[in-house]
């Protein structure tokens, strides 16, 4: 693995970028150069080396190729994307980036299971100026990031069950919405996903406000964050979380099975067919 830059006090994205600068130079390659030889604008490189910009985890994972080291990247800049988000859900993240089990109820399709097109449309709320794109962009390759936790080895154990009323909100694009779909019908195939849908036959429940993730680690810590009405709440108490597993195992028996669920998505797929 390649050298790593000490960064004790700068912000991730801070070490992330003078850490792409350590490697460019100790390569002997000029911006321009490392633009040639990687096919990334060289702008955009030096806004990542200047720590303006933060870049998907896919052009991490070319440049770790590129300089031979590993994941040095990779791993700093799972750190970086912390930068994106308020501090408790950082605090948040961090514990789902190590979780092991993790059950989710969301109104909405979840981040962690949103195509590109569909997570910048739901990040832009019509915002179009060049300065609102460049956060956009910015929130939508954090929020990607945020997927690549479900990759990694082993894989953690998660289970999602999705409110019908997100399927009957598509996206303003047809072809974004429809796109969302097949990748919902991939997710509900995984080998380490299980997906049910929350009918409206269910009635009300006492989770319409919000979303809610309960998480488990390697060594059976526990931790819940519920999301809504503009506020959220990272909980750790056992006694709290207990009660909020136990709310999700109400909501889990009044959803779909996971068949039904996939027959489900499967149907609005074929409404969608000409």
């Amino acid at each position: 693995m390649g050298e790593q830059v000490d960064g004790d006090g700068e912000s991730g994205r801070a070490v992330l970028g003078r850490t792409l600068r350590f490697l460019r130079e100790k390569a002997g390659k000029s911006l321009g150069q490392l633009s040639e030889e990687t096919g990334y604008d060289k702008s955009y490189l030096s806004r990542l080396e200047s720590g303006e910009r933060l870049s998907k985890v896919t052009v991490m994972e070319d440049l770790d190729t590129y300089y031979g080291t590993d994941d040095l990247l990779v791993s700093h800049w799972r750190v970086a994307r912390l930068d994106a988000f308020k501090d408790q859900y950082k605090a948040f993240m961090g514990l789902e980036g190590t979780a092991r089990v993790m059950w989710l109820f969301a109104p909405s399709v979840p981040g962690l299971f949103q195509t590109e097109d569909f997570a910048r449309e739901v990040l832009s709320g019509g915002q179009t100026t060049e300065d609102s794109d460049e956060s956009i962009d910015e929130l939508v390759a954090a929020r990607l990031g945020r997927q690549y936790l479900l990759r990694q080895k082993p894989l953690s154990d998660v289970r999602v069950i999705i409110d019908e009323v997100a399927f009957r909100r598509p996206a303003a694009s047809a072809k974004t919405w429809g796109e969302q779909l097949v990748h919902l019908e991939g997710v509900a195939q995984w080998s380490n996903v299980t997906l049910q849908v929350l009918p409206f036959s269910a009635g009300v429940h006492h989770h319409m406000n919000g979303s809610l993730t309960v998480l488990w680690q390697k060594n059976g810590s526990s931790a819940a964050y519920k999301e809504g009405n503009e506020c959220s709440e990272l909980m750790e108490d056992s006694e709290d979380v207990l009660r909020l597993r136990l709310s999700y195992d109400r909501l889990r028996d009044l959803a779909l099975s996971p068949s039904d669920s996939l027959t489900f998505i499967r149907g609005l797929l074929e409404e969608r067919s000409p």
